[in-house]
């Protein structure tokens, strides 16, 4: 403990010299000989778990507040620091050896495409030879293969978990992460003790706005990044990213449709999968980043036409002349640039199946009601993640936003499962239809809790017994 500590402000009661095994934030995390780091969050508060974690073995305590404790005892150091979310971050990356400190770290930001271009990045990376890891909303990807690992499903993760896992990376003789930065963990300090070569800035819409507390807030969570990092990739299209760096001290390398980190490239020829401009904005960031770790455009070029989306992102089924596309699009700008892209790709009708998620920024459900109204010729609102809030109600707030007077068809079902299945066997043959808000994810949350739920394997299923084919088992 006394390793820890040394470099850093402090007040200690007790002796720290004890051996410290892990470090935690969470009192049910901890193990005999673990540092439990009590601090206040949204919705609770650590100081009111340290009796749970001195009766699990906890070796030491550390707050930034002062707490008396009835089952104190005297061998536990208690120590008092400013800030315990930084002194967390700090701890946790010396705990792990910095092992940021000797990999290359690519951070990318953004509303919208971040998993997109950290698998993009991923994939010319893993092409060139490079052993590397993408981290983010769909899990962890080692060297192209998803690892199964016990670590909470965030999009950044927080440090008790990251740099255990840079560490375990580094051992496994990776060299290069690539990783989602979220504006939450920016602005909650989880990439504070994490070294950056390169930072990436692809865009800035309308989320989270009501979770950081306003635009404002969202815009200064995400232009931490051009802070932390050693050189910065930024969308030159977007207004706000160049508002996000315009201080910033580190290199500046931008990209837009037509240009990779400053060069001027109007030529590059992508995949089928690369579809839409939105994505192909995304993979020039990505080359763009490879591009800055002096990797030539004609080494590059080649493996540009082998690009493949990540899982929930414009992913496609077709059976019996029916086609169906995954998205994750849950923003208004991630929706417009979805149902854009996938204008070419259809003979008949758009029909459109999408939600908003509960407890979030409601401000953006009419907008993504007059989009989808404005691109389908059809559209089924039903329910996204809800949370706490009445289906019903989120669904009322979304039509609001779609212009009946265009003649789009509208319905409304709360059951996720029931909309997609409608949307399936209403569908003629040469018609689209994109299910839109999920993506990936495996579970749906409503105020009954968490359950088992998957866009896919619903729309699969459903695919099948419109054509009346047996699923193999």
């Amino acid at each position: 403990m006394a390793e820890i500590v040394k470099d850093w402000p402090c007040t200690v009661n007790g002796n720290i010299g004890v051996s410290i095994k892990g470090i935690t934030e969470h009192s049910s995390n901890v193990k005999e000989g673990y540092l439990f780091v009590a601090r206040k969050g949204k919705k609770d508060d650590g100081l009111l778990h340290i009796q749970e974690a001195l009766e699990r073995g906890a070796a030491a305590i550390v707050t930034d507040r002062y707490a008396y404790c009835a089952g104190q005892r005297e061998e536990v150091p208690f120590v008092l620091v400013p800030d315990s979310r930084r002194f967390l971050s700090y701890a946790c990356a010396k705990m792990a050896g910095n092992p940021s400190k000797r990999l290359t770290v690519i951070a990318v930001t953004g509303t919208n495409g971040k998993t997109t271009v950290t698998h993009f990045i991923g994939q010319l990376l893993l092409a060139l030879g490079v052993r590397v890891a993408v981290l983010g909303t769909t899990g962890i990807f080692v060297n192209g293969v998803k690892w199964k690992i016990d670590v909470p499903e965030m999009t950044t993760l927080p440090p008790e978990y990251l740099h255990p896992l840079l560490k375990r990376c580094e051992d496994e003789g990776i060299t290069h992460i690539v990783m989602e930065a979220s504006s939450l963990g920016l602005s909650t300090l989880r990439l504070e003790h994490c070294d950056i070569d390169i930072g990436v800035f692809l865009n800035l819409g309308i989320d989270h706005y009501e979770e950081h507390g306003g635009k404002l807030a969202y815009f200064m969570a995400k232009k931490k990044l051009s802070t932390m990092a050693d050189q910065l990739v930024v969308n030159m299209d977007d207004s706000n990213c160049i508002a996000m760096v315009n201080d910033a001290t580190a290199e500046i390398y931008y990209f837009n449709e037509f240009m990779v980190a400053n060069e001027w490239v109007p030529d590059i020829q992508f995949s089928g999968a690369v579809l839409g401009r939105h994505n192909k904005m995304n993979a020039m960031a990505a080359i763009s980043v490879v591009r800055l770790m002096g990797y030539s455009l004609s080494e590059l070029l080649p493996f540009c036409q082998t690009l493949v989306l990540p899982a929930g992102r414009l992913q496609r089924m077709e059976i019996g002349g029916t086609a169906v596309y995954i998205d994750y699009a849950h923003t208004p700008d991630a929706l417009e640039a979805v149902l854009e892209a996938l204008r070419t790709e259809w003979k008949g009708g758009l029909i459109t199946v999408f939600g908003c998620g509960g407890d979030r920024d409601r401000g953006k459900r009419p907008k993504m009601g007059q989009i989808a109204g404005k691109y389908s010729s059809s559209v089924i609102i039903t329910s996204d993640n809800p949370r706490s809030e009445d289906p019903l109600d989120i669904m009322d707030e979304i039509q609001l936003g779609i212009d009946s007077a265009r003649g789009v068809q509208i319905e409304m079902e709360p059951d996720r499962k029931e909309a997609i299945r409608k949307a399936i066997f209403q569908a003629r043959e040469g018609d689209v239809i994109l299910i839109a808000g999920k993506g990936h994810e495996e579970t749906q949350q409503t105020a009954f809790g968490i359950t088992s739920f998957s866009d896919y394997r619903v729309a699969m299923d459903a695919l099948l017994d419109k054509n009346k084919i047996q699923p193999i088992e």
